[in-house]
């Protein structure tokens, strides 16, 4: 495993982190199918084996289980590892809702240390708060007093739009932005990516696998159960997403998976600081922390990706 440091926060991440929203489980929907919680802490203890110590998850995954899990597999090497969670989306008063305000913001962090089995977090994230609420600079004054008081070492964002990253870091002052980055998607390059060098703030992929359709395992038959967050895509968008991960096919070969190639093209950007795949059980965490120690992508698979997407636009 190879080691980034984390934008001007001083933390050495593993290239490679450990995604932790599908061991949330599916109880409560927003997820990834049903999953063993054995299952997912073996995934988590194979991740640690070959060497990851970047865990991200969100208090709302699972509802709390999520970070339950975390706590529970990495209780004897807290200090050997690098946790980050979100808050933001409000489950504990009935149906989830968006919740930045100072005193629910505060509750919630304490919730999370208190699954996480840990007095500190190592970075909060700001769950997908709206472009209006980023333009606040009220919205970061929890953060800053979590900072100062010692119950977080450090906060950022986790985004779904590049120009919300570029409003966070106008009227605030996030350490990280998290961000949608894959072979499908590589807006966030445009600007954000240029922006976050220029001011230290570390950039963390998220979703290189393109919600698993870069997995390469699904067909346009493929049913998603309830729950299953892609149980609610539009038929269409799944087939585009089918068709695309077919296309890239070509990126296989006896070294490496779509998996593993699709990670390995978000890493070969000097941008990113870790990259954070999700893994329910330990084959894929194998799969996943591997891609650290593959070669780049060629320039002859790059241009071809390239010309594949300019012909879809």
């Amino acid at each position: 495993m190879k080691y980034r440091t984390l934008g001007s926060t001083g933390l050495k991440v593993s290239e490679v982190g450990f995604g932790a929203w599908a061991i949330g489980g599916n109880a409560h929907g927003n997820s990834y199918g049903p999953t063993e919680d054995e299952a997912s802490i073996a995934a988590i203890e194979k991740a640690v084996e070959l060497g990851c110590n970047f865990f991200d998850t969100a208090d709302v995954y699972g509802h709390g289980h999520s970070e339950e899990l975390l706590g529970k597999a990495l209780k004897d090497q807290r200090e050997d590892m690098i946790l980050a969670t979100k808050v933001g989306g409000d489950f504990y008063h009935g149906q989830p809702r968006m919740n930045f305000n100072p005193d629910y913001v505060e509750f919630a962090v304490e919730k999370s240390l208190e699954r996480l089995g840990t007095d500190y977090v190592d970075l909060l994230q700001m769950h997908n708060p709206p472009l209006q609420l980023i333009q606040n600079p009220k919205l970061y004054l929890p953060f800053e007093k979590l900072k100062k008081h010692g119950k977080i070492r450090h906060y950022g964002l986790s985004i779904h739009n590049p120009q919300e990253g570029l409003a966070a870091m106008k009227h605030g002052g996030p350490e990280s932005i998290q961000v949608v980055f894959n072979l499908m998607r590589q807006e966030a390059k445009e600007k954000l990516f240029e922006s976050a060098i220029e001011r230290s703030v570390g950039i963390i992929a998220r979703e290189p696998l393109a919600n698993g359709f870069l997995s390469g395992k699904y067909n346009e038959d493929s049913v998603f159960p309830t729950g299953d967050i892609r149980h609610n895509f539009p038929q269409e968008y799944v087939r585009q997403l089918i068709r695309t991960s077919d296309q890239l096919k070509f990126l296989e070969s006896k070294q490496r998976t779509l998996s593993q190639a699709s990670i390995r093209f978000v890493l070969d950007h000097k941008e990113i600081s870790t990259v954070i795949p999700g893994a329910k059980v330990p084959a894929q965490s194998t799969q996943n922390m591997k891609a650290s120690n593959l070669p780049s992508l060629t320039g002859e698979e790059l241009l071809r990706i390239k010309f594949m997407r300019e012909q879809a636009s």
